[in-house]
Order: C-alpha cells, then structure tokens, then sequence
C-alpha cells in the first residue's frame, strides 16, 4: 500500500489488499450504490440475482479456466462473500429457474446432467472483479467501487470524516466521563508531581504512547487535525473509555506513592511509577482492542493508516457502517440535545 507523508493510502490497490476488498463488501450503503452502477444482470435465484461462472468469464472478457483458478486460489474468500455450490433440491429448482427465465444454453452450457453447479450472487461478483488482474472491465469497475464508497461516506457524514466518532450514540457519555477522570489525572499530576507545566502534555503522550503508539503529535500528523482541532474529539468512545481508565488510575497511582513518600514525586519516579502500571496484565485485552478499533476504522472511515497499528488493522463489521454511517448515527449537536440529562448529571458528580 503506498501511502504519502501523512499516513494516506493514494493508490488502494483491492487486487492485493483483503482488508479493503472487505470492507466495500462490509459497507452496506456503498454496496447498494455500487450494484445499481454495475446493473448486474442475473437469474432470480431465492430473492437474490445470481449469475453463472460462464457468465462471469463473458462479462469480464475472460475465459472460464481463468474463473476457475480464482476460485480455486480464492476459495475461502469469494466463499464468505457469496460465492456457492449447488446441490440437489436447490440444484433443481435453480435449473427450473434457469428454463423460466430462458436463458439460451449457449451461456452456461450443458447443465441437465450436473450434480453441482457455482452461482455468484452480487456480493461474490463484485469480489471477483476486485481480485481479478486480467480484465480491463474488472479495472474500470474497481475505481468506480473506490469512487463510490467516497462519495457515499461525505454524504452520510455531510462532506468529512474528521468528527466521524462522533455520530456513534455513546459518543457522548465516553466524552463527558472521560472529562471528568481527565480532571482527576491533572489535579494528580498538580500536586503530586515536582515539574513544571510541561508534565501535563508530557504524562498525556505517555498515555497516548502506551495505548496506541502515537504521541498527540504524531496522531494529529495522520489525521491532518488544524492546530486548534483537540485530539480527544477525534476519538472512538471505546478509545476515550480506556484513555479515562489510563487517566483515573495512574491519578490513583500517583496520589498513593505521593501519600506513602510524604512528599511531591521526582520526574523520574513518576516515570518508573508510569512504567510499572502500563505492564499491568489487566491492560493488555483492552489495549488489544483499542488498537484494532482505532487502527481498522480510520483505515475504513478517514482513509488514514496508523502505521505503528498496521498490525491491528482488519476489516471493518458490518456493525460499525450501521453505527457510524446508518440511521442511529446523528451529528453531535443532535446528540447533545438529547443527552442534556445526562451531562447534568455527569457534572453534578464533579
């Protein structure tokens, strides 16, 4: 994947990448789009349109050894994403199907006497095209998937996905919580810390640093955040939830070994202290997690690749198109309006 001095894929190349082959297929607004541009004609088949390998290997302007060989290298793949062998009672009505429709025998060849035949509905179809390197019309049809995946997130987030988190409904309780345990860790580090203002930044990064490898610095770099965009408004609610458990423990921390030596701790106390409670074993399923979401979702979402992440980075759910970009997603200032109550609260907690 090349990617420029800020951490972008320029030229996604779904013959090679999984991940991104996946998360079109994952995206359920893009996909819908996309199947109305390809105008797949198939064979009515169980309330879906399926179409034959013959008629693959035409559309693509292949032959049928060259489908054959993706599937065989593709299996499990084009598998998951609808591709399948039908046998008996469903090869049957399928061949009724077939005569139904009349659809010439010159297209699919001789099937009366088969025991299985492959069908490939849309989503199996378009996998192809993404895998396929020897058809012009499968390159063609692979930048206007990119195109439209595009178009579609700008306009179900109204044009950027800088503050996409935020159209998640627990955006906003993760938010106000987190403010609260942040509040904890600054008065920790006030008056439990000897150094001067710049240990709020500095404990800050190491936080940061411990959970997703990246200072704020480095975050802001590949997200392209302005100097006055705040990292934490960028943040997963997931992400928010362990940097407050970061926060509102080594708070905890400090404030018990500043008790115990009866006086401010050094800087290099408090970094052994910090050292110390990061490889704590109950954070490393969290961390696991944290990376993941973040890594995958704004490779997804922001077209942003986090490099010291790449590891973490898999497909994105199906789940999460519904949350960030589906009907229960909403822009903040909706949010907001709804959750009055609960901010009050939150604050009467302060």
């Amino acid at each position: 994947m090349n990617t420029d001095k800020h951490g972008l894929d320029t030229r996604k190349d779904l013959t090679v990448s999984a991940v991104d082959r996946q998360n079109i297929l994952n995206n359920p607004y893009a996909l819908q789009e996309i199947e109305k541009a390809a105008e797949i004609k198939g064979i009515a088949f169980e309330g879906r349109r399926v179409v034959l390998k013959e008629q693959v290997a035409s559309f693509f302007e292949v032959d049928v050894r060259t489908i054959e060989n993706y599937l065989s290298r593709h299996a499990e793949e084009l598998a998951q994403n609808g591709y399948e062998v039908i046998r008996g009672k469903r090869l049957k009505e399928f061949k009724m199907r077939i005569a139904e429709n009349d659809v010439p025998e010159t297209i699919f060849g001789n099937i009366s006497k088969t025991p299985q035949l492959g069908i490939f509905d849309s989503r199996a179809f378009l996998n192809l095209a993404m895998l396929m390197t020897e058809s012009e019309r499968a390159r063609v049809l692979r930048q206007v998937m990119l195109d439209i995946v595009i178009d579609t997130i700008n306009a179900r987030t109204g044009g950027g996905t800088k503050y996409i988190n935020q159209r998640d409904e627990d955006f906003v309780v993760s938010y106000f919580e987190e403010e609260n345990y942040r509040k904890e860790f600054t008065d920790a580090l006030r008056d439990c810390v000897d150094m001067g203002q710049a240990k709020y930044p500095i404990y800050t990064d190491k936080i940061y640093v411990s959970i997703f490898r990246e200072n704020a610095q480095e975050y802001r770099r590949i997200l392209r955040l302005h100097t006055k965009d705040k990292v934490r408004d960028t943040l997963y609610s997931e992400v928010l939830d362990l940097v407050a458990s970061y926060e509102y423990g080594f708070g905890r921390k400090l404030r018990t070994e500043f008790e115990k030596v009866g006086r401010k701790l050094t800087p290099w106390e408090a970094d052994h202290l910090f050292a110390a409670f990061e490889k704590e074993p109950h954070w490393t399923p969290l961390v696991e997690k944290a990376r993941n979401k973040m890594a995958s979702r704004d490779l997804a979402f922001r077209d942003a690749l986090h490099h010291q992440l790449k590891e973490y980075v898999s497909p994105v759910k199906r789940d999460d198109f519904e949350r960030f970009l589906g009907e229960k997603s909403k822009e903040l200032s909706e949010r907001l309006e709804e959750a009055k109550d609960v901010m009050k609260r939150l604050k009467e907690r302060e």
